[in-house]
């Protein structure tokens, strides 16, 4: 008995359940304020979790050239706006910033390529206490407490979290740049430094995820360094993160 071939009203049908999943995954994420992970997808879709992401891939496909974006961040996918559409969006949207020294940037690259990590193994990296510093990055929610290490005192160990992901673009920390690919003085970083690059790093507010409801709600917090003038000295590092 040989295999009836689908019959085109089959084939409709097919194609309009596959529209409306389309949709309703737009919707969702529409509506989303943090990025949604496939499984978590699946469930509200009623699909697979490979359906789910090939539906999230379809619709990153249709949204090419427009405003908004579908993008993989921080184990999820999210609707944000698309970075070189920042200055006009930052023009409706005034998120509140929040600043890093120089201290506590060191202190987030630490944790971000060591973790997990305790508070006396990045002290020990920096030559420097940094107690503040990782209280401060905690408080940004850039970072958070990840049980306790097997050693004499069990010394708290850290990690980043997913605010961290989402506000450097980042789908997970195996994105963040090779130790190997980094320029190791400040003559190679000079060297690699376009003439018109800005003397400091921020993230700007189109940079980070953000779902299009989230925009017109809540402020988010980018991330900004302060310029270093001068190289600072051990005692001066320790009074300023005080």
């Amino acid at each position: 008995m040989t295999q009836q071939e689908p019959q085109p009203d089959q084939d409709s049908q097919t194609e309009d359940q596959s529209s409306q999943k389309l949709a309703a995954l737009e919707a969702v994420l529409f509506m989303a304020a943090e990025p949604l992970p496939p499984a978590e997808l699946a469930g509200i879709l009623e699909v697979t979790p490979g359906e789910a992401d090939r539906l999230a891939r379809q619709l990153e496909a249709l949204y090419a050239g427009r405003g908004i974006q579908v993008t993989r961040v921080a184990g999820g996918y999210q609707v944000c706006t698309r970075p070189e559409y920042g200055p006009s969006v930052a023009k409706l949207h005034k998120p509140e910033r929040f600043r890093l020294s120089r201290a506590a940037l060191e202190t987030l690259a630490i944790v971000a390529y060591k973790q997990p990590v305790t508070r006396p193994e990045v002290d020990a990296i920096r030559g420097v206490n940094s107690d503040s510093v990782l209280d401060t990055l905690a408080q940004y929610e850039l970072v958070r407490e990840a049980g306790r290490k097997e050693a004499p005192g069990r010394p708290l160990l850290y990690r980043t979290t997913d605010n961290f992901l989402g506000h450097f673009g980042l789908d997970s920390v195996d994105d963040l740049p090779r130790l190997d690919a980094i320029p190791v003085d400040q003559a190679d970083v000079q060297a690699n430094v376009p003439p018109s690059a800005p003397e400091s790093a921020e993230v700007q507010p189109d940079s980070v995820s953000e779902s299009a409801e989230a925009q017109s709600d809540r402020a988010s917090a980018p991330v900004e360094a302060e310029p270093d003038s001068a190289p600072e000295s051990t005692e001066t590092r320790e009074q300023s993160e005080e």
